[in-house]
C-alpha cells in the first residue's frame, strides 16, 4: 500500500529563521571547500606533481 504525501506549498512548511540557514549555507560550503582542497593536495602528493 503506497502512501501519499501531500506537497507542501508556498508559506506550509516552518522555515528556520533567516540567520540559522544563512549559518548553515556557509557552514556546508566552507566544509565543501575544504573537502575539495584536501582531495586537491592529497592528490597531488600521491601523483608527486609538483
Amino acid at each position: 500500500m503506497a502512501i501519499m504525501l501531500e506537497p507542501a506549498g508556498p508559506g506550509d512548511d516552518d522555515h528556520q529563521p533567516l540567520g540559522k540557514r544563512l549559518l548553515w549555507f556557509f557552514g556546508i560550503a566552507l566544509a565543501s571547500m575544504l573537502t575539495v582542497a584536501a582531495v586537491a593536495y592529497a592528490l597531488r602528493a600521491v601523483l608527486f606533481i609538483n
